[in-house]
């Protein structure tokens, strides 16, 4: 069945879910008669996310009669599993749930299938955000590229930080939303009561993509990096350039004075509880509304605004994308691909989109996250967030992702915590990239190194 006969085809069902070790949702009940699809099987990570992604299966098996298993993990334990899955003879999943930071070691590896092999009539949806065109990759140049390159992956989710903060306190205080990096400081350190309240929640620990995707907005909107410019192969190494280190600078500015006392150990778990039990006046976080808004877990219900993340004179709010695509794997057979495709291009309607805001979860579609419900009180994020993604950067495109990161998360992590000068942090991080990446057979030149 291709993907418009999938559509032809498709009608209503009833439905049971049904949770063993992971959530399998499965669905029974008469109606017409169709060629159903195979059941699907999806490994994902537990996100703040989640919520929206699991309504929208929910509706997909009520609508189609068709039957997804939820493999749900933690984030480490997910990528694994993906690693894991795709060398293998057969993969147990028929759709992968990728991470920015690590969805091109996926695409270069070949273990994509290309969606359009599977079916020519698909395609993305125009309403659906691209993310910097990271669905679309080049074999032949190792490139992303979406004149020339295959559809290998859908977005799933718009993870990217943006400003919360505590609106009721703002008006208390009269303080007006911050746009630049130095108005969020004073109004910082006006909201800094401790240990009653922290003028900022950070999240600052060493993971797999923790402390390093929370300072990516600071030290882009500030002209630095890791990179110079990853998509158009420039790999020199920018982690010791002055525009990364006034990001730094300003990062631990805020830390030092207006920030939680334990920020080098501060989980991105830590900064929204600290939200959203009224111990912080901002985060930079994903959005998780319907925790903020839920009497049952916050003591912040409806005092939490948001805001597109601050800008310098010089450079725009900038954001690192840390945003989902969901792909096939080649090692699984073809009835199995079909159905995967059935499900993602259901994922792209305006039904799924709206069930996935409705569960409390930013969606993808630029046609949802800009129409009326924008200007709902429970829909309030979605303005910050379609302000803040036109900017955003990919964070990695580079399968040596891992190997990176576990150097930005240890030397970040190190400069936070005092362990090592900021300087000093700066350059070893990048002597030990550019052995990765020249190990690897890149040209990554390195700066001088910061005095």
């Amino acid at each position: 069945m291709t993907y418009r006969q999938f559509w032809r085809a498709a009608t209503r069902r009833d439905f049971m879910a049904t949770a063993l070790s992971a959530v399998a949702l499965t669905s029974f009940g008469a109606g017409p008669a169709r060629a159903a699809e195979a059941p699907i099987t999806i490994v994902i990570n537990q996100s703040p996310w989640f919520p929206g992604f699991q309504a929208v299966v929910e509706k997909y098996v009520e609508e189609t009669g068709n039957k997804v298993e939820l493999d749900i993990n933690p984030f480490a334990g997910s990528l694994e599993k993906q690693r894991t899955a795709v060398r293998a003879d057969e993969s147990p999943f028929d759709i992968l749930i990728m991470n920015a930071g690590f969805f091109v070691e996926f695409y270069t590896g070949g273990f994509m299938q290309p969606l359009n092999e599977i079916d020519s009539s698909f395609s993305l949806s125009p309403d659906i955000y691209t993310f910097d065109d990271s669905p679309y990759w080049n074999s032949d140049t190792k490139r992303i590229d979406r004149e020339n390159g295959d559809l290998l992956s859908i977005p799933i989710n718009p993870f990217i930080p943006i400003l919360h903060y505590r609106s009721d306190l703002y008006k208390e205080k009269g303080l007006s939303v911050p746009e630049t990096w130095d108005e969020l400081y004073a109004n910082a350190l006006a909201l800094h009561n401790p240990p009653k309240i922290y003028g900022m929640s950070q999240r600052g620990q060493r993971g797999a993509f923790d402390v390093t995707f929370d300072v990516f907005p600071y030290i882009l909107s500030h002209g630095g990096g890791v990179f110079a410019s990853q998509k158009t192969g420039d790999y020199t190494i920018t982690i010791n350039s002055p525009g990364t280190l006034a990001g730094m600078e300003m990062y631990l500015k805020i830390a030092k004075n207006a920030g939680h006392p334990s920020t080098a150990g501060q989980t991105q778990t830590n900064v929204i509880q600290n939200m959203s039990t009224g111990r912080a006046g901002h985060i930079m976080g994903v959005p998780a509304p319907a925790l903020f808004d839920d009497p049952s877990k916050s003591a912040v219900v409806g005092n939490v605004d948001y805001t597109a993340p601050p800008r310098t004179k010089d450079y725009p709010s900038s954001p690192g994308l840390g945003h989902w695509l969901g792909g096939i794997p080649k090692n699984i057979p073809d009835d199995r691909k079909q159905a995967a495709l059935a499900f993602l291009g259901w994922f792209q309607t305006d039904e799924a989109q709206i069930a996935y805001a409705e569960a409390g979860s930013p969606p993808v579609s630029k046609k949802v996250m800009t129409s009326a419900m924008a200007d709902k009180p429970e829909y309030r994020y979605m303005k910050a967030l379609a302000a803040a993604l036109p900017t955003a950067q990919l964070t990695f495109v580079i399968p040596e992702a891992s190997q990176v990161l576990a150097i930005t998360e240890l030397r970040f992590n190190q400069a936070i915590s005092g362990e090592l000068e900021l300087k000093e942090a700066l350059n070893m991080a990048a002597a030990e990239i550019r052995k990765v990446m020249t190990d690897a057979g890149y040209d990554a030149p390195v700066l001088e190194d910061l005095k």
